[in-house]
Formats: C-alpha cells, sequence, structure tokens
C-alpha cells in the first residue's frame, strides 16, 4: 500500500472511531508497527490529527461562536430536518408539559405536532407563532430577544425557565461531539437549553447528521443527558455514549 493510501486510511478510522492504538492500525494496514508510528508522527505535523502515547486521535473540528441567520440556517439540510422533525412529534402524549428550544428544526417540528391535548412552552418567537396559530396550549418565555435565532435568553428567562417541570425537552445544538458532548456559540443560550434539560423528565436533541463531530465555544449539555434524533448517524461511537433514534423516509 502506497503511503497516502495509508494516510487516508489512518484518518479515515479516526474520524469513525475517534481514537486508535497502533497495533490496532497496524493489523488493519496489515503494515508494522513501527511504519504506523511513523505515519502516525507526519500526520500529527501536519495536523491531520493528535499524537498520543500507544496511537492517535482525531482533531475535533472547532468552530466559532459567529452565527448564520435563522432565514440562512433553515434551508440548510431542509429535507433532513423534515424528517427529524416528523417524527419527534409522533413522540408527543396526551398529558405532556413539554419545552421546546429556539431553532430552526424545533420550528419544523411544531409544523407536525397532531396533539391537541399536550401544552408548550418555548424561547423560540416564531415557535411561539406557529403555536399559536395551531390553537394549541402554549406560554412564552420572557427576557431578552435575541435578533440572529430569534430567541429569548438571559436572566430573566432562566428565572421564568426554573420553576417549569417538564415531560419532554425537544432542542436544537450546533454541534454534537463525542468529548465535548452538545454545544453551542451562545453562552445565555446554552444557559436556557442547560435549564431546561435540567427541569425535564426527558430530553430530545434534534440534529441532522452534519451536526456530528462540530464544537462550538459553550457546552450545554453531556451527551449521556440526552436522546439524539437524527437522519443518519455518521460516525461510530456515539451511540456508546447515548440513546441515538435514525429516522428516514
Amino acid at each position: 500500500m502506497l503511503t497516502q493510501e495509508r494516510y487516508k486510511t489512518i484518518l479515515d478510522y479516526l474520524a469513525e472511531h475517534d481514537a486508535a492504538t497502533v497495533s490496532e492500525l497496524a493489523r488493519i494496514l496489515d503494515t508494522s508497527e513501527s511504519t504506523i508510528r511513523r505515519d502516525l508522527t507526519v500526520l500529527d505535523r501536519e495536523s491531520r490529527l493528535r499524537k498520543v502515547f500507544g496511537g492517535a486521535t482525531a482533531l475535533h473540528r472547532t468552530e466559532g461562536a459567529l452565527e448564520d441567520e435563522i432565514h440562512v440556517r433553515d434551508v440548510k439540510m431542509a429535507q433532513e430536518k423534515e424528517i427529524i422533525a416528523e417524527y419527534a412529534a409522533s413522540l408527543i402524549n396526551n398529558d405532556d408539559f413539554i419545552y421546546i428550544d429556539s431553532g430552526t428544526t424545533t420550528a419544523r417540528f411544531i409544523d407536525h405536532i397532531e396533539n391537541t391535548k399536550a401544552t408548550f412552552v418555548t424561547n423560540g418567537i416564531i415557535h411561539a407563532q406557529k403555536l399559536l396559530s395551531k390553537g394549541l396550549n402554549a406560554y412564552m418565555i420572557g427576557g431578552r430577544i435575541k435578533a440572529v435565532t430569534a430567541s429569548v435568553i438571559g436572566a430573566e428567562s432562566i428565572r421564568n425557565l426554573q420553576k417549569f417541570n417538564f415531560t419532554k425537552a425537544f432542542l436544537g445544538t450546533n454541534g454534537i461531539d463525542i468529548t465535548s458532548g452538545f454545544t453551542t456559540p451562545d453562552s445565555e443560550e446554552a444557559m436556557m437549553k442547560a435549564r431546561a434539560i435540567e427541569n425535564s423528565f426527558a430530553s430530545f436533541v434534534l440534529a441532522d447528521h452534519s451536526k456530528f463531530r462540530k464544537v462550538y465555544p459553550v457546552t450545554f449539555a453531556e451527551l449521556r443527558k440526552c436522546c439524539i434524533i437524527t437522519d443518519t448517524l455518521p460516525y461510530t461511537g456515539f451511540s456508546d455514549k447515548t440513546v441515538i433514534r435514525e429516522v428516514t423516509k
């Protein structure tokens, strides 16, 4: 096998498994451990992986704090979001008291709600409008309005949220990573999400496959805290950390 082919195989394996030992890679590539160590040294110098004692780990993709406008995000992965949203809406029961986080996938989730007996609380302005137009029993959290995400956040919104005890919470996320968990660019939005999870019996993160292996500045929950509803799981390892439901049409 050519050197570049070995490099590609190593990087592809790390992308799926997050980490690997030298002996593991030597077995997969049918080559010597000394060759693998040299390969890892080169790839580490090129910042394509992180060499550790006895093996290597994948480099996590770190994102910045800037966010696209909501209308830009809404058209990305639109079909996948629709599939996820429809399935999530089927999980609502008559006696549920539900928190709906702001976000483009959770907004689509409201479009698929057929249960008229559940009660809903949201911090999303667009979400509140959708709940109102459907004639659902709904409450909106008060606080500071964030224009980019059309959401209500801040200290006042946290205080308002603290008094509720939800049966289920449906949340969005910007990134999902095995080590960093669920992440978002904004610390105040992260606090809202974290409080909703703490006040919910069950929490579901609605996220298409593009959100995996991305890390944003603020973690709002460990993977074990929430069930992930996604269209497809692009990497292995995540299912060892939490419950994942893959939904397809």
